[in-house]
């Protein structure tokens, strides 16, 4: 059982560093606009933080502390998802369908962060 737990807690980790990833390379092919670097910067550092987050919590000393680090990772999705509603993509169709499919991860981390949270009350 303790070895299910852990495979999936590392897939979690895989996936929030994907994440973070495809952000990164979501912003590399936006338009350069004053707006879209600024929001573009945020997005890098909110994807990543919510990754890395997620890691030390894997690591984490005590529930409490966990349970912290998985909070940061919940606000950091949400604000992803901000950053990546805010960019403009210019009208290309290939950053629009990412930016579709990225808000929809964004989404769907949060929700996984709460549930862990739920579960670890």
């Amino acid at each position: 059982m303790t070895e299910i737990q852990n495979s999936k807690r590392y897939d979690l980790e895989e996936r929030t560093y994907k994440f973070a990833r495809r952000c990164r390379d979501f912003v590399k092919g936006l338009p350069r606009t004053i707006p879209n670097i600024e929001y573009g910067k945020q997005l890098v550092r909110s994807s990543g933080s919510q990754a890395s987050n997620y890691i030390e919590a894997n690591e984490s000393l005590s529930k409490k502390d966990f349970i912290h680090r998985v909070k940061i990772c919940r606000k950091e999705a949400k604000e992803s998802r901000l950053w990546l509603r805010l960019c403009d993509t210019g009208g290309d169709q290939g950053l629009m369908t990412e930016q579709k499919e990225l808000i929809q991860e964004a989404i769907e981390l949060t929700k996984i962060f709460s549930s862990i949270l739920e579960k670890s009350k």
